[in-house]
């Protein structure tokens, strides 16, 4: 489970800090310099969470807090090491399904209680190569395959070892080995860990000014999730043409290890934008595909930044989801505002899913302090049930 996993890790880091200082620095006041120089941040986030789904009789209300506190020692002889707890409490009565509390009369809001351990590990720097060892946060370009899931109070964190190295200024490496993921469902739960050989492979080419190219190949060999054990490899471009933004990005996935299942699903994403005036335009189209029955899957991905904040198209279906979206964005005064409307059909079978609004607002209420309100409604046609979210969220950091 995540939190014993997290205590030896945390031993271990521990252990070779002291002797890797002791070897390399060779001096015991180095490690208290690293120590005494480190650190310290406290993260408070509070959010309501209401939800109001057709087919469940009640709404849930979620009242719940983050208190996150991170310390990141200073870098002595290269080496430094970060350690950060995470504590989701629930302020009043527990009306919503935290997917372990049992309350299943009430929707979904995966925000589940308790206190972890959210990171924990060493690091070396040197040269242009960074190495990581131990449970990190891994977020890779727009988090489309590969993220931490910030969105929800218990982040997804991943257990393994990390590398990354800058060749050169145009052109970086980044190399992870993870043997185990800690989902966002807390330790209470039978999906709070996703075991397995995962190697996860990243790679960015600066070819002119402000245009960017990125390969990846992903192979998640699941120990026990079999029909998630996948190989993706594609590639991403994200540059600037003309008064124009461009993102572009394709990838091919094959079933790998034990999964039971033979596939070979494409994904294939387009997002232009432009400023008009005070606003920020845009248009975009979203393809996961289906083949065989099996749709293109991205369970490691930060899925609520993609296909609408209802969370409708978490895992995706066996016809696939294709996503056609328009979105504006700007400020009044220092008031952010956004909005976005999505259309959902499927990659086969021409069924039309439905289509959803969302609207968010954020205002600076002083230094280090924020406040956020967000809407979601999902209009539902074939896939799932009419749904409307409604979130409000102070943030305090220190």
């Amino acid at each position: 489970m995540k939190t014993p996993i997290a205590i030896a890790v945390a031993a271990s880091i521990s252990g070779a800090l002291l002797t890797s200082f002791s070897s390399q620095a060779g001096d015991l006041s180095d490690i208290q310099r690293a120590i005494t120089d480190g650190t310290t941040n406290i993260m408070l986030r509070y959010r309501v969470e209401h939800v109001d789904q057709d087919g469940i009789d009640k709404e849930a209300n979620a009242s719940t807090l983050l208190t996150r506190l991170t310390y990141q020692s200073a870098e002595v002889a290269g080496f430094f090491t970060k350690i950060e707890f995470d504590d989701v409490t629930a302020i009043g009565n527990q009306n919503y399904n935290s997917t372990v509390n049992g309350n299943t009369q009430y929707p979904v809001v995966a925000d589940p209680t308790g206190t972890e351990v959210n990171q924990a590990y060493l690091g070396y720097h040197q040269k242009g190569r960074t190495f990581f060892a131990g449970r990190q946060r891994i977020n890779h370009d727009n988090q489309r395959f590969i993220g931490g899931v910030g969105w929800r109070q218990n982040e997804q964190t991943y257990d393994g070892y990390r590398v990354q190295y800058a060749l050169s200024p145009e052109l970086a490496v980044d190399y992870s080995y993870v043997y185990n993921v800690n989902r966002i469902f807390g330790d209470r739960s039978p999906s709070s860990d996703l075991g397995g050989n995962l190697h996860l492979f990243n790679a960015s080419y600066g070819v002119a000014e402000g245009h960017k190219l990125t390969g990846f190949v992903y192979e998640l060999d699941f120990d026990t999730a079999l029909a998630l054990a996948t190989t993706t490899y594609g590639v991403n471009y994200d540059g600037k043409l003309g008064a124009f933004r461009l993102h572009a990005a394709y990838a091919r996935q094959t079933e790998t290890g034990d999964n039971p299942n033979e596939f070979a699903a494409d994904y294939f994403a387009v997002d232009l934008s432009t400023q008009v005036a005070a606003m920020n335009l845009g248009i975009g189209y979203e393809s996961l595909g289906s083949d065989n029955g099996i749709g293109f899957s991205t369970p490691l991905a930060t899925l609520h930044k993609f296909q609408g904040f209802t969370d409708k198209f978490l895992g995706t279906p066996a016809q696939g989801a294709n996503d056609l979206y328009v979105k504006a964005s700007g400020k009044i005064g220092q008031v952010g505002l956004s909005a976005a409307w999505h259309t959902f059909e499927s990659d086969v079978d021409n069924l039309d899913y439905g289509n959803e609004l969302n609207l968010v607002a954020n205002y600076p209420l002083a230094k280090n302090i924020g406040l956020l309100v967000k809407y979601a409604a999902y209009n539902a046609e074939d896939l799932a049930s009419d749904t409307r979210k409604l979130w409000g969220m102070l943030t305090f950091k220190f």
